[in-house]
């Protein structure tokens, strides 16, 4: 089993913050099941202030490639995606259209 992280940030609005939390309170019934298929097994999500730490631990099918083609096909998702747009931002250094950005690991404690 492999572990990512990927970080993103929300518009530094409150209001927005906190629609953005409630929707998370109860994802769509598609957007899990789109989040099974493509091999994620668990998923957090960490907020300080507006910025957000995702964890993912993924089986052996798990790809970045395999979940974008599964999202990209899914038009439930896509409507997901499209409504998160209004709470997200992309860090700086993201190419157009980038939300998630991995990050590196630097450090294990064992």
């Amino acid at each position: 089993m492999k572990t990512y992280c990927l970080t993103l940030d929300l518009i530094n609005d409150p209001e927005l913050i906190r629609e953005y939390e409630k929707c998370h309170q109860k994802i769509w019934p598609e957007i899990y099941a789109s989040i099974k298929k493509s091999g994620i097994t668990k998923m957090q999500i960490y907020r300080f202030s507006n910025r957000l730490v995702m964890r993912m631990e993924v089986n052996d099918t798990f790809s970045f490639e395999y979940k974008a083609a599964l999202d990209a096909e899914n038009e439930r998702v896509q409507e997901w995606e499209k409504l998160m747009w209004k709470y997200q931002q992309a860090l700086p250094g993201a190419k157009p259209g980038e939300k998630w950005m991995l990050m590196t690991q630097i450090f294990e404690l064992e």
